[in-house]
């Protein structure tokens, strides 16, 4: 995870250090009430909805333990109202790209995975393609049966592509935006860097500042990336220790990925 300036500079200060939203058992009113929020909010992409627009029988049927969260997470975006806010008037890409966003919480990665999507959709349909994401591998790895899906594009994770930090923030435009005010929903926002295979830049949801403030890094810059030692599974851990390493700016992208096929976790970057 990038470090905590960084995380405000950026605007994704409130994810940082928050647990996922999970439904345990035995829970309560209130437990229930906060999961629904959290699923509302995540799948619509931020959007206030009005109180007449909830679906309100799923709601119900989460309650009383008849579905899990993540059926109700399906029922949220296989709704009518999901269609209306980003399926009927958006291009198919555009559609996509929140698509990962809402339910598996980073963006694609590179257009093999559009592409995968498109021919999908064209083939087996729109409740086909909103399945792919909720009945993956991926998903039930993440979230289960009782996460609320989040944002995981602004943390490393063993698996996950580095790429995929960069290009979050092409979907991601602040805490307090939502997905349907950005004005992009007439067109994608990764398309073009897709088609190139190149990353994309990392810039502020405000004032379009680069994560180091100078419009994409200073290369003669060495930073100091600090990681939990990986648990090979031999013995029993009690406790990971945390090591610090000094990279160039021209070789962070590689350590890091060599850090996650490790299984290492990166606790923070900073300047050296």
């Amino acid at each position: 995870m990038t470090s905590s300036m960084a995380a405000t500079q950026l605007g994704f200060e409130p994810f940082v250090g928050t647990s996922p939203v999970e439904l345990r058992s035995n829970w309560t009113e209130d437990d229930v009430q906060t999961v629904i929020y959290a699923a509302y909010r995540q799948v619509f992409g931020n959007e206030h909805l009005m109180q007449n627009e909830r679906l309100t029988s799923a709601e119900s049927l989460l309650r009383r333990g008849n579905i899990t969260v993540r059926d109700f997470i399906r029922s949220l975006a296989q709704s009518e109202l999901y269609r209306q806010k980003f399926f009927y008037s958006t291009p198919q890409v555009r559609f996509i790209e929140l698509n990962f966003k809402h339910l598996l919480g980073r963006a694609p990665y590179d257009e093999a995975e559009i592409a995968y999507h498109v021919d999908l959709y064209t083939q087996e349909g729109y409740e086909a393609e909103i399945n792919s994401y909720i009945d993956s591998l991926e998903y039930q790895e993440n979230f289960g049966e009782a996460v609320v899906p989040h944002y995981r594009a602004f943390a490393t994770q063993r698996g996950q592509k580095t790429v995929g930090f960069s290009r979050m923030f092409q979907l991601y435009r602040g805490y307090a935006n939502s997905d349907r005010a950005q004005g992009k929903n007439k067109s994608a926002g990764l398309i073009g860097d897709l088609a190139r295979n190149t990353a994309s830049p990392v810039q502020t949801a405000s004032f379009g500042r680069s994560l180091t403030g100078t419009g994409g890094g200073d290369r003669g810059q060495m930073y100091r990336v600090r990681f939990t030692q990986a648990d090979r599974g031999r013995t029993p851990q009690i406790r990971r220790s945390v090591r610090d390493c000094l990279v160039p700016y021209d070789q962070l992208s590689p350590t890091l990925q060599r850090l996650n096929q490790r299984g290492s976790r990166v606790v923070n970057i900073s300047l050296a």
